[in-house]
């Protein structure tokens, strides 16, 4: 990123802005509902995924620990408390996106990032449409779940914007209490798989470009985790439609005219 021109890193930071106030309000969507507006900006996935990658680890971290916190100081004050995660629902779902996950790690790290960047608009323009006609994926059917379990742990490989599948799945599956939690838990081993596979590969980190990044992330991320207690109350079929009409454009115009 080191040429760019001060605007595009500019730019750059107001979507690092973006990321993290949805990531922290909505539970899951940072990277889906950002790097499409990156990498028309620098049409290089490689570049921007190391640093998503570590802003989930840190935030997914810090969210389920609070929610840890709060439970321990429930129990402190003899309030019955139970946890948190699913952890049970955890594993199985593990068991079953473990392959397809590491598959599309592979997949990241052998295809062209021209290549890539089509496959992650493509998905994204799938996403935005179901986004617009307020009909997001399903699941009530146990091989559909695995069938979207194993395709989300794929996407999740190659670009970290799989959690439109994986959320479809969990959502069904474990309690409104425990679903937060329990998918930052599932974003956070998601995550430290790709940053071990990055490692192996040699593939730069960003790490100085994380000084000036993560507090453009926790900018965003202080600011939705004031929107989050009043997003799910309102009309959030508005909200997801706006979202998907954006992305529908967005995604339209990177496939057309890639950035780069």
């Amino acid at each position: 990123m080191a040429d760019l021109a001060w605007y595009q890193l500019a730019l750059i930071g107001l979507i690092f802005v973006w990321s993290g106030f949805v990531r922290t309000s909505l539970g899951f969507g940072g990277a889906v509902l950002s790097l499409p507006f990156l990498l028309l900006v620098l049409n290089e996935p490689l570049v921007f995924l190391p640093l998503i990658a570590v802003h989930l680890m840190i935030f997914s971290s810090w969210i389920a620990w609070r929610g840890h916190r709060q439970l321990v100081a429930a129990s402190e004050n003899g309030r019955p408390a139970a946890s948190n995660i699913d952890w049970a629902y955890l594993r199985k779902a593990m068991k079953i996106m473990i392959v397809p996950k590491l598959v599309g790690v592979v997949g990241l790290l052998t295809l062209p990032g021209n290549v890539m960047t089509s496959i992650i608009f493509v998905i994204v323009l799938v996403y935005a449409v179901g986004y617009v006609l307020d009909r997001p994926f399903r699941s009530n059917h146990r091989y559909v779940d695995y069938a979207l379990l194993a395709m989300g742990g794929y996407v999740s490989g190659t670009s970290l914007i799989g959690a439109p599948l994986i959320v479809a799945v969990f959502a069904s599956h474990v309690a409104a209490h425990q679903l937060r939690d329990t998918l930052f838990v599932l974003w956070f081993i998601l995550v430290v798989i790709k940053m071990v596979s990055f490692v192996i590969a040699g593939v730069d980190l960003q790490l100085v470009h994380h000084l000036w990044l993560l507090p453009c992330a926790l900018v965003g991320h202080l600011l939705g985790e004031r929107a989050h207690r009043y997003m799910l109350a309102g009309t959030t079929s508005l909200y997801f439609r706006v979202l998907g009409v954006v992305l529908i454009i967005v995604s339209v115009v990177g496939l057309l005219n890639p950035a780069g």
